[in-house]
């Protein structure tokens, strides 16, 4: 497997995808056609608890820490932007 930090954008997208899918899973949700551009919190599919799982395995897997400044809807409210910003922030260490 591509290491988070040898990831295309596309790869990054996929593995964001693929926690919400498992994040939902246990919410009782199915994000299976969960799209990319559509927003997380906007959703209705996980609550705040869930979103801060998925924050804290976000910044593990991308191995990123982030700034409370950096949490926004516009770095982070997507899947796209998700994969965006983290690949940016490594490209920037």
């Amino acid at each position: 497997m591509t290491s988070a930090t040898q990831m295309s954008l596309e790869q990054a997208q996929q593995a964001v995808h693929q926690q919400l899918i498992e994040i939902c899973a246990n919410l009782g949700e199915d994000a299976t056609d969960f799209g990319f551009d559509e927003s997380i919190p906007g959703s209705g599919l996980v609550d705040s608890a869930a979103l801060m799982e998925l924050l804290a395995w976000y910044e593990s897997f991308f191995k990123i820490e982030l700034a409370p400044a950096e949490i926004t809807i516009d770095n982070l409210g997507t899947i796209a932007l998700m994969a965006g910003f983290a690949l940016a922030r490594q490209a920037r260490a």
